[in-house]
């Protein structure tokens, strides 16, 4: 393959992408349209129709504003890598830093950062304008600079370390280097779902115990009777920054806790919560946070060893816009375009997510009531105004749960 051959092969395939794309966005703003007035049959009698039409023009607002996301990102891709963006940098790089390895990371690092603040608006008009719209955002620019801060901190002292690490390897290692680097990146990961718990998380969030007795005993009861240990039950001052609700599991081994947001225990009742705690239990038995991880893990091999065959290439380099070849841009190159590449098979992550989920409500249905779950889900939906019509063909590729309608359907089935 030449170089011109792969750069016309690239363009066209991130405009079918980007196409693509659009495309899917616009079936699901006319899918929403069509079904806005009227609450699907399932949801008449706990979802009032003025709470169905936001959700749905909430939907259509996010979506519409995702279109322009796509179109920038394609642009600013191109500009980056056939328009010579990632060459100039680095050129400017090997002019302030005097070694190989401190010029490819700060290549690296110089392209993160455009990238992020060129992103910058679209994330501020999100938070402040969309969300807040819509009655969701509590946050204030302070706190939102603030997070911007502490992330960069936080990515500047565990990112530096590991991306001077895998550069090394790669510059070091030989022909196998990406086994190196793989074996870097695991231990990486797994030492993250560590210290996320106890040392990442209370930068951004506080973290206060239980303090409801009854509601306690109760979720010590299911804990018990699935055979889950944790290192304690949390609740997180989310509606410092929003008004939507959640619950999760983090951590790793010991580290091991369950978080619920303020808004979601204010919203729920004991029998609701402790449902959806099951629900979440079901992902722990039936191990899908391993099974998500290995997948990961498995699959970041995989490219990793295709990177190493692209780096023996010219055309890789020449065709995206390189004219001096690296370690550094190589692995800067793949991780830029890949998504382009992979786009596709979104739809068999996806699905497989969402087959997780069934398999969680399954269990969450025997250990308490399929009842009370179901409640518990339809205030999630009406309180974070998630859309119940959902363009089928747009939440196969995008959607990690199941719609709305459907997963309600199979739990009461149950």
């Amino acid at each position: 393959m030449t170089a011109t051959q792969f750069t016309f092969i690239f363009i066209e395939i991130l405009a079918l992408t980007a196409l693509f794309k659009l495309w899917l966005a616009r079936r699901h703003l006319a899918y929403v349209a069509k079904h806005r007035d009227a609450v699907p049959e399932a949801f008449r009698v706990q979802i009032q129709l003025s709470d169905h039409q936001k959700a749905a023009d909430y939907t259509r607002a996010k979506t519409r504003f995702s279109m322009l996301g796509i179109q920038f990102d394609a642009a600013l891709l191109l500009v980056l890598t056939v328009g010579g963006g990632i060459q100039v940098i680095s050129n400017l790089c090997h002019g302030w830093f005097s070694t190989p390895l401190t010029q490819g990371a700060a290549t690296l690092v110089a392209v993160l950062m455009l990238s992020s603040l060129l992103e910058t608006p679209f994330n501020l008009y999100r938070t402040f304008r969309i969300e807040a719209r819509f009655g969701f955002n509590n946050m204030t620019l302070k706190l939102y600079l603030l997070d911007a801060l502490k992330g960069l901190l936080v990515g500047a002292v565990l990112g530096l370390p590991l991306l001077f690490g895998v550069l090394w390897l790669m510059a070091r290692m030989g022909e196998y280097w990406w086994l190196y680097v793989w074996g870097a990146w695991v231990v990486f990961n797994l030492l993250i779902l560590f210290i996320y718990p106890t040392f990442i998380a209370p930068l951004f969030n506080k973290f206060s115990p239980l303090q409801d007795e009854a509601m306690k005993a109760r979720i010590e009861a299911l804990l018990s009777r699935c055979g889950f240990t944790s290192s304690g039950l949390f609740i997180m001052d989310g509606s410092k920054r929003s008004a939507h609700g959640n619950a999760y599991f983090t951590g790793f081994g010991k580290t091991k806790r369950i978080v619920f947001f303020d808004t979601l225990l204010a919203r729920l009742s004991g029998e609701e919560v402790e449902a959806v705690l099951a629900h979440e239990l079901g992902h722990f038995k039936h191990r899908h946070v391993v099974k998500r991880i290995v997948s990961t893990f498995a699959l970041s091999l995989v490219f990793l060893w295709l990177l190493a065959m692209l780096m023996k290439t010219d055309w890789f380099y020449l065709g995206l816009g390189v004219t001096t070849p690296s370690t550094a841009l190589a692995l800067l190159l793949f991780f830029l375009v890949m998504p382009v590449f992979s786009f596709f098979i979104g739809p068999m992550m996806a699905a497989y997510s969402r087959k997780h989920e069934f398999e969680a409500d399954a269990y969450a249905a025997k250990q308490t009531s399929a009842d009370d779950l179901v409640s518990a889900l339809v205030k999630m939906y009406q309180d974070n105004a998630a859309t119940l019509t959902p363009d089928p063909m747009y939440s196969k590729f995008y959607d990690s749960h199941p719609p709305a309608a459907i997963r309600i359907a199979h739990l009461q089935t149950r």
